[in-house]
């Protein structure tokens, strides 16, 4: 926040008393509105902001900083404004916090204004109502689950099952899409993550048509619980005022929560369900409704969800499902097997897959695919017992073909190209379905399943065959040429 912020007619109280992130502020007269921001410490670097007003002369506020060095009786300046970030093309190529500073050393920014971070969601007579798919150049997304133009996806996994990978690729495979602008939201996350994407995302060329905005895990409950809405700002200008579609990554949704549940906590209100926040219906809906299809642009948000002890009826994984119009749910026994983006396809869902929306043909194809791999996971326990040797010959045809589509449906990504030896591939719909279609239709028999495992489309599968033969082949000839050493 700049001084130009803080108008001529500032209003100053005293602080009364300092609990953790919580503040108490006594004013004597024109107490200020709830989401007011206010600055105090002794270079007015504490940011608090007021989160109830506790009767005619005190309010009560959440620091958005670490409130080291505050003490009783301190002066409190009222800016009479809600916390703003900048807006403007000059916002493009840069990495930011919740407070709108720049925190990538490039300097600071010209030709920018300030908009406040508390907007409302747009009405539904301002809402674009025809759906429209979004494709992302990953096969099992755009054959099985496909993403709205405009919508909300959910990204659910515990630790360690590729969220954020998944995500990194979204923002690669989105460059020059629709002219449209990339926008990722760190909510407490680790500050590693963002440096390598920052990094990642300059040497991909990338950066120059993304925004970048953190609130990472070690800033106070306060910050990680509004750089959320300070993202949305950004991205609401870029929609509204540019006419562009913008392409909203968040990581992850649950800190966003787990923020909310503090503040609660920190303010000292009841919590509900498995210790969450009485408001969690709320406070999401709040985030989540600004982000919609309107007749200017678009804002297609795909937010990563960490899930509790991998449980998706945690309250935090239940509420967040009733905003999304597709479910992408990573699984952890997909991950062990090498199936990469581990994505559990019959668990994940979309609003999408229908036939009016991706017609006849891929609806179709979508049902029979999900029917196969069905059937292979009731056939999973007969084989551990007794064996593939036991199955009916159709039933054993309907593994070949599950094995084969779930090894095709894997994807070597751009985002893992330097710990894997896996060149990143983008591949279209049309190839990802006309390569289900010919699994299906078992035309690849003889072909050995360890052939579709990360490749692009089909014919890869038929070329690594035929140089898998060609190399067992050389061998074979050079065994048979030198005589048998010692």
């Amino acid at each position: 926040m700049n001084s130009s912020t803080l108008n001529g007619s500032a209003n100053t109280g005293k602080v009364t008393s300092i609990r953790g992130s919580v503040v108490d502020v006594r004013f004597d007269d024109r107490l200020p509105a709830i989401n007011t921001l206010l600055l105090t410490g002794h270079e007015q670097e504490i940011k608090i902001e007021v989160y109830a007003q506790l009767n005619a002369h005190h309010v009560r506020g959440i620091s958005l900083t670490p409130t080291q060095g505050l003490a009783r009786g301190m002066n409190v300046t009222s800016t009479g404004k809600e916390l703003a970030v900048p807006v403007g093309k000059n916002i493009l190529g840069r990495m930011f916090d919740v407070f709108g500073n720049t925190i990538d050393h490039q300097g600071p920014l010209s030709d920018v204004t300030w908009k406040s971070i508390h907007r409302s969601p747009p009405s539904l007579s301002e809402r674009a109502t025809k759906s429209e798919v979004f494709l992302t150049g990953i096969k099992a997304i755009d054959v099985l689950i496909p993403l709205e133009r405009g919508g909300k996806a959910g990204l659910f996994g515990g630790a360690g099952v590729g969220k954020t990978v998944l995500l990194t690729e979204m923002i690669h495979n989105m460059v020059g899409h629709e002219k449209g602008i990339s926008m990722f939201c760190g909510i407490g996350e680790r500050c590693r993550e963002g440096h390598e994407l920052y990094h990642d995302m300059k040497d991909a060329d990338v950066l120059k048509d993304m925004v970048l905005i953190f609130g990472q895990m070690n800033e106070p409950p306060g910050a990680r619980f509004r750089v959320g809405h300070a993202a949305l700002t950004m991205a609401e200008y870029f929609r509204d005022e540019e006419h562009r579609d913008v392409l909203l990554l968040i990581d992850n949704i649950f800190r966003f929560i787990q923020a909310g549940m503090e503040v609660s906590g920190l303010m000292g209100q009841m919590p509900s369900r498995l210790g969450y926040q009485p408001t969690l219906e709320t406070e999401l809906s709040k985030l989540e409704e600004r982000i919609a299809n309107t007749e200017a642009g678009a804002i297609t948000s795909i937010q990563a969800v960490y899930v509790p002890a991998d449980d998706l009826t945690d309250p935090a994984a239940v509420h967040t499902f009733s905003h999304l119009s597709a479910t992408i749910v990573l699984s952890r026994e997909k991950a062990s097997e090498g199936l990469y983006p581990a994505i559990d396809l019959l668990a994940s869902n979309s609003k999408m897959a229908t036939p009016g929306i991706i017609g006849n043909r891929h609806y179709e194809m979508a049902q029979e695919i999900r029917k196969t791999l069905a059937h292979y996971e009731e056939l999973k326990d007969i084989i551990a017992m007794l064996g593939l040797e036991q199955l009916s010959p159709a039933d054993h045809l309907i593994v070949n073909r599950a094995r084969r589509l779930e090894r095709f449906l894997t994807q070597p990504f751009y985002a893992t190209e330097k710990f894997s030896d896996f060149k990143g591939k983008v591949v279209s719909l049309q190839d990802a379905l006309d390569g289900c279609e010919r699994i299906l239709s078992d035309e690849f028999e003889d072909v050995p399943e360890s052939a579709f495992y990360m490749i692009g489309n089909i014919e890869e599968a038929l070329k690594k065959n035929s140089d898998k033969k060609q190399a067992a082949k050389e061998k074979l000839k050079k065994k048979t040429a030198s005589p048998v050493e010692a």
